[in-house]
C-alpha cells in the first residue's frame, strides 16, 4: 500500500498536548482542544509526504538538530497560515484612511509615511493598507512617499504575498472601483496587484514572539489584526508593549476589535470609536 493511502491513527490527547506545547514554545500559537482535528490533519498530511505513520517519530524528527529546524519551517507554514481577505474588518482600514487624511490636511507629513502589517499572512492586509494610503496621496495630488513592511512567520505565505496574485473570492470585500484601480486579471483568471503597490511593500520573515529583539524602526501606523487571538493573554500584552516602542509619537496602533480589550499602556490613548480598537501614541511627558 502506498504511503499516500495509508491510514494514520488519530492524534491521542497526550500527543496533542506535546505538539501544542511545542507550537506555543516556538511560535506562541495556543491551540484549544477543539483544534485537535485541524492539527491532526496538517500533521498527517506532512507525515504521509515523508513516509511517517507515528506522531511520536515525526515529533522526534521536528525537534532534532538542523534537520529538525528545516522540517519545523515547513510544518509551521502549514499550521500558521491564517484565512484572510482584502479589507477584512473594513472599519479598521477606513480609520487608517481618516488618520492619514487628517495628517495631510494639517500638513503634518514631513517624511515618509511608514506602516507595519504584523502577521500579514498571504498579503491581503498590507495590500489593503497600500490601497488606502495610495488613495490619500493621489487625492491630495502628492507624490506617494510611503512604504509598508509586511511581517509573517510563514515563508510560504510571504512568497504568495510577494507574487501578489489572488483568487476572485479574496476580493469579495473590495469595491469595484478598488478592484479596477489596483488589480488586473491574469490569463488564469486570478487577480494580480498592480506594480505600483507591489513596489511599496517589503515582505519580511519574522516571529512575532521576537519583536522585542527586532530593530526599533519607528512607524506611523502598526496594523495587527486577527493575530493576537492565537496567543495567551500575558503574551498579547508583551507583544503590544513591544509594538509601542516602534510607533512614532502621534502614531497609530490598530488591533482586532476585542482581541485584547483590557490592555493599557501609559503612552497609548485608545481612540473614541466603538467600531475599531485603535490607539494613538502620546508624547512622552517628563515627571
Amino acid at each position: 500500500m502506498g504511503w499516500s493511502l495509508r491510514t494514520i491513527a488519530d492524534l491521542s490527547d497526550s500527543e496533542f498536548s506535546a505538539w501544542s506545547r511545542l507550537l506555543e514554545e516556538r511560535a506562541g500559537i495556543q491551540l484549544v482542544p477543539m483544534q485537535k482535528s485541524l492539527l491532526q490533519s496538517q500533521l498527517s498530511i506532512r507525515m504521509r509526504e515523508l513516509g511517517y505513520d507515528d506522531y511520536s517519530d515525526y515529533y522526534s524528527l521536528v525537534t532534532d538538530g538542523l534537520q529538525g529546524r528545516l522540517e519545523w519551517s515547513i510544518l509551521i507554514d502549514r499550521v500558521a497560515v491564517k484565512e484572510t481577505s482584502f479589507f477584512r474588518h473594513r472599519a479598521s482600514f477606513e480609520y487608517v484612511r481618516r488618520y492619514l487624511q487628517e495628517k495631510i490636511n494639517n500638513r503634518q507629513l514631513s517624511q515618509s509615511f511608514d506602516l507595519w502589517s504584523v502577521g500579514c499572512s498571504t498579503g491581503e492586509e498590507p495590500y489593503s493598507l497600500a490601497m488606502v494610503v495610495n488613495d490619500c496621496f493621489e487625492l491630495a495630488q502628492l507624490e506617494p512617499y510611503y512604504g509598508v513592511t509586511a511581517l509573517d512567520i510563514s515563508s510560504t505565505a510571504l512568497a504568495r504575498g510577494r507574487l501578489g496574485r489572488y483568487l476572485p473570492r479574496s476580493l469579495e470585500q473590495m469595491t469595484a472601483e478598488e478592484a479596477k484601480r489596483y488589480t488586473s486579471v491574469s490569463n488564469d483568471g486570478s487577480y494580480e496587484i498592480v506594480r505600483k503597490l507591489r513596489d511599496r511593500i517589503c515582505f519580511t520573515h519574522g516571529n512575532v514572539m521576537q519583536i522585542s529583539e527586532m530593530p526599533k524602526v519607528q512607524m506611523d501606523v502598526i496594523f495587527c489584526q486577527n493575530l493576537l487571538v492565537y496567543f495567551r493573554r500575558w503574551l498579547r500584552r508583551d507583544i503590544l508593549n513591544s509594538l509601542v516602542e516602534r510607533i512614532k509619537p502621534g502614531g497609530l496602533l490598530v488591533i482586532g476589535l476585542g482581541e485584547s480589550a483590557d490592555w493599557e499602556h501609559p503612552l497609548m490613548k485608545r481612540v473614541s470609536n466603538e467600531t475599531v480598537q485603535a490607539y494613538i501614541r502620546q508624547e512622552y511627558k517628563k515627571q
